[in-house]
């Protein structure tokens, strides 16, 4: 079934689509999106199994979100798996908010696109050479040139990145990436508006087309370019609860540990620290040493006065 949109995007060189006039494309939906036919964490009996369904779902799309958005493997799993260990420790925050996997998302991109990752000198290296050995060759997804090169996305602004792949990847609405973006609407249409203009420069037939087939051709090439290579294995959802769990006993551990050598230290000072001044000023001056006066500091006060 091909997806239909609900209105013509706007002529050529108009800002992108407004929330008041687009939703969300029709159609299956596509491999970036959460798979329509796993139940909903709603009809879950318990929040272990709430948030398994939620990852069965969600991981293994977020992750070639993440991919998409970085351009290395390894750096999509972290992303993957730091949301989804967010959203087990902070999961009755998670299982009430009107959008779950929207707030999984946002953690996920959050980690990815942190600007930390770009003082990794591997990272730095891979970005100078292409996109390293993490990241799809250049030419296009298969290699053939056809498609879109993996360069035309990551040499975008990562605000940029994440508002395509919100809108035209996933097929969010204006109003709603701006949301999940905490951008303005007037900012992600204009992030939008150039990220389509610079993805024109390397696939030129976006040029060419409509602009209502725009939003379809740009999702095909996102997938492709996220099937491009293969993604390592997420493990399963029990295994992202216990390791929730463990990060969670680790920093607590560590927080009492920091407690205790605080108190401890606290505890030597109050207990040594006015016994060894008072016995400093105590101690008796050796046999033979003048005494030395504080009104005068080399002592010819006490001496003249002897």
């Amino acid at each position: 079934m091909t997806e239909t949109l609900s209105v013509p995007a706007p002529a050529e060189g108009a800002a992108p689509e407004t929330a008041a006039d687009v939703k969300p494309a029709a159609g299956p939906p596509s491999g970036l999106a959460e798979a329509a036919d796993h139940p909903r964490p709603a009809a879950a009996d318990g929040p272990a199994e709430a948030f398994d369904l939620l990852y069965e779902r969600l991981a293994r799309p977020l992750l070639r979100q993440a991919y998409l958005l970085t351009g290395d493997r390894k750096l999509a799993v972290r992303a993957v798996r730091h949301a989804f260990r967010q959203a087990w420790e902070r999961w009755p925050e998670v299982a009430v908010d009107r959008d779950p996997a929207g707030w999984v998302r946002t953690a996920a991109y959050d980690h990815a696109l942190s600007p930390w990752h770009r003082l990794d000198p591997r990272r730095r290296a891979a970005r100078r050479g292409g996109t390293g050995k993490d990241g799809p060759g250049r030419g296009g997804p298969n290699g053939s040139g056809g498609g879109l090169p993996p360069e035309a996305l990551l040499d975008l602004p990562p605000s940029y990145r994440r508002t395509l792949l919100l809108h035209d990847g996933l097929g969010l609405g204006l109003s709603e990436t701006a949301a999940e973006s905490e951008a303005s609407t007037a900012a992600t249409a204009a992030r939008l508006m150039h990220a389509r203009e610079a993805l024109a420069e390397y696939v030129p037939v976006l040029r060419r087309v409509a602009p209502a087939r725009r939003r379809e051709i740009i999702r095909s090439l996102l997938e492709e370019l996220a099937d491009a290579e293969p993604l390592p294995e997420l493990p399963s959802a029990g295994t992202a609860r216990d390791g929730s769990e463990r990060t969670v006993r680790l920093r607590t551990g560590a927080s009492f540990g920091a407690t205790a050598l605080v108190a401890a230290a606290a505890l030597l000072a109050s207990l040594g620290g006015p016994q060894a001044h008072d016995s400093a000023r105590q101690a008796p001056q050796k046999t033979g040493t003048p005494a030395v006066s504080e009104s005068s500091p080399d002592g010819r006060g006490d001496r003249a006065a002897g």
